[in-house]
Parts: C-alpha cells; sequence; structure tokens
C-alpha cells in the first residue's frame, strides 16, 4: 500500500456558486435540498451512490466512495450563484420546466433565498439570450468585472458562513473563439482583462475571479474557460483546481459506453450520424451557429480519440461523423438523440445500430454537477492543484496535459477515478489483472 494523502477534513460548510442559475442549476439546487430532507435519491451521482472495492475481490470490501473519502455532506452545502435573469432558484426551476410543480414546492422556501447575484454578460458571447435584466455595470474594464466577482465571492462567504467554495459553470454556450495571444500566459492575460481585450470571454473572467480567490472552478460547457495555458498557470501559481469541460450527458455518453465496445471487439465503423432535438435555454443558445460550433467541437473530438483511426486505419480511418442540435421549443428539457451507426465485421459484411435515446438534459447534468463540486472541493483540501485529469468521467472535452491525448473511454475513465481515490487514501490500485486468484506455477 502507498502512504495516504494528506487531506484536510471537510469541515464546516461548502459554497457551491454556479454561473448561470437555469435548467441545470436549479435542478442541482432542489435534488440536493430534496435528498437531505429524505424526499428523493440523488440517483446519477456518484459521490452518493456509488461503491468503490478495495483490495482482493474475495476481500468483500466496498464501501460508499462518500463513505471512504472524506467528502463534504450533503447537509453542508451552501448554494448560490450569478444569472442574467433575475428569478431567484424557485421562479427559475419553474421556468425551466425539469422538475414537476410539487418536487419544486417540496422545496420551495429554501430555493426562494437563493437569488442571483448580476451577472458579467456579454450579449457578443451568448447572442440568443434575450430581455436579460440582472448584469453587472458595462463600464469600466474586464479587470472591473473580475474584481467585481471577487468581491461577490467574499461577499458570499461572510453572509452564509461557508469555509470552502468552489465554482461550477452552469452557464450558457459561448460563441466559439479560438486561443490567441492574450490567452497564452497570465501576465498578457491580465494585460488584456485591463484593456478589455476583445477574445476574454465572461466565462473566462469568472474563472479568473475564482482562481483569484482561491475556489476551484469546473467547467461544464464547451466554452474556452480554463483550458488556456493562463489559467492552468494562474490555477498551478495559486494551488487551485481546474478541470473541464462540457458536461458528459446524452448522446455523447451513449457513444462514450458504445465506442469503446465496437473497438474492443474490432468493429469497423464506416459512420456515426447523430442529431438532436432540444427545446430548453440551452438548446435556445445553440441555435446560434457560432455557439453550436462550440458544442461541435466538444462532441465530435470524441469518437476520434476513442476509436484512433491513425492505429486502425483499416477500421476507422474513413469514419464519416455528423452531428447536429435542432431547437426546438415543444420538448423542453426532455431532449432526444438520434444516432445510426453503420458498422462492419467479419469480411466486412455491413451491420447498423439504432440509437433513439430520449433523455432528461438537465436530470443527467445535475448529478455531475454535484459530484464535480464535491470531488474538487476534496482536490483542493488534498493539496491537488491545476488540471484535475482523473475527473475526465464527467466531460465530453476533459482537460489534460499538453503532452498527452485526452481520455474519452468511459470504463478507462472510472478506472482512473477510483484508483485516484485509491491512491488519496493508500489504499492499493487496482490492476485487474487476476492472476493473483490462480496458482500458475503448479
Amino acid at each position: 500500500m502507498s502512504k495516504p494523502v494528506d487531506i484536510a477534513p471537510a469541515t464546516g460548510k461548502l459554497g457551491v456558486l454556479t454561473p448561470g442559475m437555469g435548467a441545470v442549476a436549479t435542478t442541482l439546487y432542489a435534488g440536493v435540498l430534496a435528498a437531505r430532507k429524505g424526499l428523493a435519491q440523488p440517483y446519477g451521482s456518484l459521490t452518493q451512490i456509488g461503491h468503490i472495492r478495495l483490495g482482493r475481490r474475495d476481500d468483500a470490501r466496498n464501501p460508499l466512495i462518500k463513505d471512504f473519502v472524506p467528502l463534504a455532506s450533503l447537509d453542508d452545502l451552501v448554494f448560490g450563484g450569478w444569472d442574467a435573469y433575475s428569478d431567484d432558484a424557485y421562479a427559475a426551476a419553474m421556468k425551466a420546466g425539469v422538475l414537476e410543480p410539487h418536487h419544486i414546492e417540496a422545496v420551495g422556501d429554501e430555493l426562494r433565498l437563493i437569488e442571483p447575484m448580476p451577472a458579467v454578460f456579454d450579449p457578443k458571447w451568448v447572442r440568443n439570450l434575450n430581455g436579460v435584466d440582472n448584469v453587472k455595470p458595462a463600464e469600466g474594464t474586464k479587470m472591473d468585472q473580475a474584481e467585481a466577482l471577487m468581491a461577490d465571492i467574499d461577499r458570499f462567504r461572510s453572509e452564509h458562513g461557508v469555509e470552502r467554495v468552489v465554482m461550477v459553470w452552469c452557464g450558457s454556450t459561448e460563441t466559439y473563439k479560438d486561443l490567441s495571444e492574450v490567452h497564452m500566459d497570465l501576465e498578457s492575460f491580465e494585460k488584456g482583462l485591463k484593456e478589455s481585450h476583445p477574445d476574454i470571454a465572461p466565462s473566462q473572467i469568472y474563472a479568473y475571479a475564482a482562481l483569484q480567490s482561491d475556489v476551484p472552478f469546473a467547467n461544464g460547457a464547451p466554452n474556452l474557460t480554463v483550458d488556456i495555458p493562463a489559467m492552468v498557470q494562474l490555477a498551478e501559481e495559486r494551488g487551485v483546481p481546474i478541470s473541464g469541460k462540457d458536461f458528459k450527458t446524452g448522446q455523447t455518453l451513449m457513444k462514450t459506453i458504445v465506442a469503446p465496445g465496437l473497438k474492443a471487439r474490432m468493429l469497423g465503423v464506416r459512420g456515426w450520424f447523430s442529431t438532436n432535438i432540444l427545446g430548453n435555454r440551452d438548446g435556445e443558445v445553440l441555435d446560434d451557429p457560432d455557439s453550436f460550433k462550440s458544442k461541435e467541437v466538444s462532441k465530435l473530438g470524441v469518437l476520434e480519440q476513442i476509436l484512433q483511426p491513425e492505429l486502425y486505419p483499416e477500421l476507422y480511418g474513413e469514419l464519416y461523423h455528423k452531428v447536429r442540435i435542432n431547437y426546438y421549443p415543444p420538448r423542453g428539457d426532455e431532449k432526444e438523440g438520434w444516432d445510426n451507426i453503420d458498422i462492419f465485421g467479419w469480411l466486412g459484411y455491413p451491420m447498423q445500430i439504432k440509437i433513439d435515446f430520449l433523455c432528461r438534459d438537465s436530470i443527467l447534468a445535475a448529478p455531475l454537477a454535484l459530484d464535480l463540486a464535491l470531488f474538487m472541493d476534496l482536490a483542493h483540501r488534498a493539496g491537488r492543484k491545476g488540471i484535475q485529469e482523473w475527473l475526465s468521467f464527467y466531460y465530453k472535452t476533459p482537460q489534460h496535459a499538453p503532452e498527452v491525448y485526452p481520455e474519452n473511454d468511459l470504463f478507462i475513465q472510472l478506472a482512473k477515478l477510483k484508483n485516484n481515490l485509491r491512491q488519496m487514501m493508500g489504499e492499493e490500485l487496482i490492476t485487474h489483472l487476476g492472476t493473483e486468484y490462480y496458482d500458475y506455477e503448479k
């Protein structure tokens, strides 16, 4: 066994701040509030109902993850956030339409107390949101906006008596933007903030404010946010964890389950066509081509990494991969994802797989936001800083060291996550070799 990591105890309250208080965030708030009242179960949350194997299979040691590592309790979470709309969490949850009204009413008193702080918002980065009424003044520089966010964080700490804070981006998808010189190092980025450089997005301002306030930041959208050299540098210098990006929920979740199976059996893929219909605010935002571009880039990279066409050109070298998202208001948060997969097997004979996933986008995303909040807090208390690749399990486009490729296979990601927990607690890593149960010498 290795030596356990020195992890500070999870004492006191943990503040969970979400830039964005729409469908995902309010579903997170309401679900946690209901779970700690015993009104519902936190299904979908690895931290709450997942087990972890320790030692040999015949040792029968399989504790709950929350009993194995020192995570913050649901009872100790305090929620807050920013939003460009002034609705409190109760009103926002009702408008989002994810949860049935009786589920919202059951925790309505607590939700009404969660009022959004004015958001850093720029319509150039999210074009399809109209009628916003709760934004910070446009006067001043982007550094002024960052300092205003830092003041919000300090005030939240003081008013709610929280000992620690984490930030999980639950806001809209920003328009697509490549890296530019302003992102390449911290000095350039801070100069850009003071000069209100047009390539600095609102999400990057939130991330800067969080890291400067010693707040871990998890990016739940496909925005270019903490995955820029300047933020990696700041996170390393401040000793704060970062992770991202884009919650792995519906269609991409299916891809990271199905594609590893096809590759494991050496079945070829000629084409993978994916389309979605979605009617919530996320769907409305993605109806803008530049916002969709951010999501498309996030979705398209998954298959190429899993299937490794450079290693298996005869199986995947000519794969045609197409992704579409269509805004369809009648569907609301109940997204539907269709996949047509053209595969081939022995002697090249063709076969097809059809997937029709009628999912609930925020129902799938909320437990991911919870787990990330708890694990990012754990990482901070364990002295981990910078990129937390072990949390790639939760993301479509996992953040990773520049010299390696991202790992998108869901099952490898889960093994990585659990081995990191074992390492933190001084337990043996699980290799799944299995030779320890057999005496091959006889």
